[in-house]
């Protein structure tokens, strides 16, 4: 098998067999030596070198070997290094090339990007025209500045000689000869004026660019703080007046209440990548702004970009599937019924909160909604919800209504059927445990215990320390309407005294111990 030898032409890679790259090193090398100590020689060289380029990669493309005869092809069609005028060897592209003119940004005559620049050179107009007129459709509504910017970022810059060459055209060779190829000065005073104009503004938007560019980071960076002191330290405390009274299970550890065990850490990645990216995006575009560096990063952008894409759609359909177990609700109710009327009726507490030794409480204070877990057991205990109504047939009625969700109505039945919650009448005294209990072994479905109590007007209710948690915040009064009506009463007054029930609200006796024997 030949030997082949890999180089780079022009910002190619070629193999070459052996041979052929004997003959094209001394080609190149011939080159050099011609052209290294006349004006725009290092030019001129990256131009024949990108001209070889193209003719190899026409020949054999970039996967293909050059051969000997490839080599010979490129020398009779760009010629021996004896045949080029090193007087003028840039003002017409080598033989058989075709120039097509292209927009740039010029880097040799620029104020903020070369976007004027370029456009001069490529229409052969002064410069200076462009920058005015950028200037007057700035102050005349600001569309100047966003088709500039509009420019900056779709236009690319001249960095390379056959650019260049595409940007100047026939009007290459006249450029080469301005100073030496680097045109940075200015005609006349005028332009002057107009260079420190545009440097003003490059320093206003600088500055500007770099002020929001420090919000950024400072969003960003408030934002990763907050997550990782809510998520990671858990000090909720930094975040509330109440932070010390305040009692939260932390969203990691309801996953495996609320969701399936399988999809719960699942869930909970997906959601830190989701959440994290655009943080770290917002930081790192940030810290760009601020201080204007480039860098390639176009690929790790986009692979950065997929990943949150996949994050999400994953989180989506995850949380979707989860979503469904949630789309039907149904009840199951359970009727007492305590026929003789009392004078009295005394609500006492049966199974405490104080003796369950719980772990964690998750709380919605606005629905008197609250959830106690016990790590050791990982069972759910959820205080139900008390309400009061008046009843027509001088009865006592109790009803337990139990609520879960599911998949569908059937499924959502059994598990407000498998609730489990102890009630007890005995003679005038109604017994109520201040928790319900969700089954061991069955995961969180927005489980739900109301208990709705209804007694004729005007009997007395007694009610023990335990039962104002039943209670909630506010006590509900059932009309003859069938409407909630709210007593202003707080439940913290209600243990200890007797209240009379009316349709207006519960109105205290004056009462203050019971009277019992």
């Amino acid at each position: 098998m030949d030997k082949t030898i890999n180089i780079n032409l022009g910002g190619s890679l070629f193999q070459v067999d052996e041979e052929a790259f004997i003959i094209l090193r001394d080609y190149i090398q011939a080159i050099n030596n011609r052209f290294r100590n006349v004006p725009g020689g290092p030019e001129t060289i990256e131009d024949i070198e990108s001209r070889m380029a193209e003719i190899f990669n026409s020949q054999k493309g970039l996967a293909g070997t050059v051969t000997k005869q490839n080599v010979e092809t490129m020398i009779s069609t760009l010629g021996k290094p004896e045949d080029f005028d090193n007087g003028a060897t840039t003002e017409e592209p080598p033989s058989g090339t075709t120039t097509v003119r292209r927009l740039y940004r010029h880097p040799e005559d620029m104020v903020i990007s070369g976007v004027c620049g370029g456009l001069g050179a490529y229409f052969n107009a002064d410069p200076v025209l462009f920058r005015i007129l950028f200037i007057l459709f700035t102050l005349l509504g600001g569309a100047g500045l966003l088709i500039y910017f509009v420019f900056w970022i779709a236009v690319p810059k001249a960095d390379t000689e056959p650019k260049k060459r595409e940007l100047y055209g026939k009007s290459y060779h006249t450029y080469r000869n301005l100073n030496g190829g680097n045109s940075d000065s200015y005609n006349n005073g005028f332009n002057e004026v107009i260079d420190a104009i545009g440097k003003v503004f490059y320093i206003i938007l600088r500055v500007f660019l770099a002020f929001i560019g420090i919000c950024i980071v400072l969003t960003g960076f408030l934002f990763l703080l907050a997550f990782v002191m809510i998520f990671v330290l858990k000090l909720p405390n930094a975040f509330t007046h109440h932070g010390f009274d305040y009692s939260i299970t932390y969203f990691p550890d309801m996953l495996q209440y609320i969701f399936n065990p399988v999809s719960a850490p699942w869930i909970w990645a997906l959601s830190v990548i989701v959440f994290i990216l655009p943080m770290f995006a917002l930081i790192y575009w940030g810290v760009k702004m601020i201080f204007w560096f480039r860098v390639n990063d176009g690929i790790f952008n986009l692979v950065m970009l997929i990943i949150w894409i996949v994050s999400l759609a994953s989180l989506s359909v995850l949380l979707f599937n989860e979503g469904v177990s949630f789309a039907e609700s149904s009840s199951s109710v359970t009727r007492s019924i305590l026929k003789n009327k009392p004078d009295t009726l005394y609500i006492m507490s049966g199974k405490k909160i104080d003796d369950l030794n719980y772990d964690q409480e998750f709380s919605l204070p606005d629905d008197d909604y609250s959830v106690f877990i016990t790590d050791s057991t990982k069972n759910l205990y959820i205080r139900p919800r008390l309400r009061f109504g008046v009843s027509d047939d001088g009865s006592v009625e109790i009803d337990v209504k139990k609520r879960a969700s599911g998949r569908n109505r059937r499924e959502a039945n059994a598990r407000a059927e498998s609730i489990i919650y102890n009630n007890e009448i005995k003679n005038d005294t109604l017994i109520l445990d201040e928790y319900f209990i969700v089954p061991s072994g069955r995961k969180w479905s927005a489980d739900f215990v109301q208990i709705n109590l209804r007694v004729p007007e005007n009997v007395v209710l007694y009610f023990d320390k335990g039962t104002s948690g039943i209670v909630g915040n506010r006590i509900h009064i059932e009309n003859s309407d069938d409407e909630w009506v709210y007593s202003s009463e707080e439940t913290e007054h209600l243990a200890g005294r007797y209240w009379i029930v009316t349709e207006s609200g519960l109105h205290e006796t004056g009462r203050r111990r019971p009277g019992r024997k």
